[in-house]
């Protein structure tokens, strides 16, 4: 309440709400401004003896409150339009590289045998190189290493489950590393005596993508350690995570 006028003043809410409604499209938005900007203007030439100075003056800084807000919603308005079109362009750009692979998916579990010829149309090249000719990743390359994100780990050759962000834990050697994979039917291993080396190889369950190599210098319970290239991994925050393995054990039971 103005204890000069007795009027109430609009609240910094209500303010927003005005100019999120007048500012549905930018023609409608000027005119109002426009008008403010008239009303201000026949403030500041009312002569004194019409419009006492105090009120004169308390009525133009309302003015000037009430554009400044409107520009500011305006602008954070615009901020978050653009921060939601970088997001979606980056999804559409992660779902049609998804698309051009018919075999990906979080839900079907039934094995997927495609040719090498296949594999190198529908994979981006450095998941082919890692997938289908079990290359090796550089060393602290991947953006998975140091990830905290609760949810759920596939593969992104096939889209089949793999780990729990649960079982990831820093093990300080430069990849990935999980102590336990999903299900005993995510991995498969296989020995692996290249150079010079015996070592057991990890595979996806569903294609056999090549992950990495599995050790046994891990941390409780399992006391394992799988060393897995992030470029094969793709990840879903837990409540998207959850929802797909749900699915997934329902078609299982049907």
């Amino acid at each position: 309440m103005d204890p000069v006028t007795g009027t109430t003043n609009p609240t910094s809410s209500d303010v927003v709400d005005l100019s999120l409604n007048i500012g549905n499209n930018r023609q409608e938005c000027g005119t109002f401004l426009q008008t403010l900007g008239i009303c201000g203007a026949a403030l500041r030439r009312a002569p004194n003896n019409y419009l006492p100075l105090l009120i004169k003056q308390m009525l133009l800084k309302s003015v000037f409150n009430i554009v400044l807000v409107i520009l500011l919603s305006g602008f954070l308005q615009q901020c978050r339009i653009s921060q939601n079109n970088k997001h979606d362009n980056k999804s559409d750009k992660m779902d049609s590289a998804k698309k051009n692979n018919p075999v990906y998916s979080n839900t079907d579990s039934s094995k997927v045998a495609l040719s090498e010829e296949e594999w190198k149309k529908v994979l981006p090249a450095d998941v082919y190189n890692i997938a289908r000719q079990k290359g090796t990743e550089r060393a602290w390359s991947s953006k998975f290493e140091s990830f905290n994100e609760v949810g759920n780990y596939y593969c992104a050759a096939c889209g089949n489950p793999l780990f729990k962000s649960d079982t990831k834990f820093e093990s300080g050697c430069g990849w990935p590393s999980f102590y336990e994979p999903v299900s005993k039917s995510s991995i498969i291993y296989t020995p692996d005596n290249t150079h010079g080396m015996q070592r057991t190889e990890v595979q996806c369950g569903r294609c056999k993508a090549h992950l990495g190599h599995l050790f046994d210098d891990g941390p409780p319970p399992t006391g394992l350690r799988y060393c897995i290239n992030g470029v094969v991994l793709d990840f879903d925050k837990a409540q998207e995570a959850e929802k797909k393995y749900t699915d997934k054990e329902e078609n299982k039971n049907k």
